[in-house]
């Protein structure tokens, strides 16, 4: 396993997330998928699902955020599906366009079952946007993006390689927090495991900062 992912695996932990390192174990296997390759490339495959509709990165976690976790009948199996996605993040394609009124995203994989996980992702977080049923792990923009879902419009077109996902909405804050998340996920797409950490270390030194 790569010294960025040990440490990755460690930060988690201490933050309480023992369920979420649990996926990560060597040697087991979920959708198809060889989470032995972890040895190799780190994590196994599954850690892009903390990304919410579009792609998009949920879920408070433990700590201060701990009492905004949702447990839901779903979340084990939308948290594997997030590590195999930063797992083999460097498979994944994703370009954004700001629109004046929300994002276009186009996030595809030339890995057939990368491809199948982001659209399973996609349609999950879709579905948790619709229902209200909050996933994020570190995400400050999402908070505003649920509390506001019944602004926000969406279409979802699934590509042989992966999902399109346009948003849009009229009011200017949320269109605003439309951006902004697209941008964390692209990072995560872009950076895996170091995105989250980054991520997870920012959010924690603000909630640190407002108490």
């Amino acid at each position: 396993m790569k010294r960025s992912h040990k440490l990755a695996a460690v930060f988690i932990a201490s933050l309480g997330l023992a369920a979420a390192a649990a996926y990560a174990r060597p040697g087991e296997r979920e959708g198809g998928m060889d989470h032995g390759a972890m040895r190799h490339g780190g994590m196994g495959p599954g850690m892009m699902r903390g990304m919410g509709p579009g792609g998009m990165a949920g879920g408070p976690m433990g700590g201060a955020m701990a009492g905004r976790m949702q447990h839901d009948e779903a979340f084990a199996a939308d948290m594997r599906i997030v590590h195999e996605m930063l797992a083999y993040h460097e498979r994944i394609k994703r370009t954004v366009t700001n629109l004046p009124n929300g994002i276009s995203t186009v996030t595809e994989s030339d890995d057939a079952q990368v491809a199948q996980l982001i659209k399973t992702h996609v349609a999950s977080m879709e579905k948790r946007l619709y229902e209200g049923r909050v996933f994020n792990l570190f995400s400050p923009t999402l908070p505003v993006l649920f509390e506001n879902k019944d602004k926000i419009r969406t279409k979802v077109e699934t590509t042989g390689k992966g999902a399109i996902v346009i948003q849009t909405a009229d009011d200017a804050e949320v269109v605003a927090a439309l951006q902004a998340h697209a941008l964390e996920v692209s990072e995560l797409a872009r950076d895996g495991m170091v995105a989250m950490m980054r991520g997870m270390r920012a959010n924690m030194m603000g909630s640190a900062q407002r108490k």
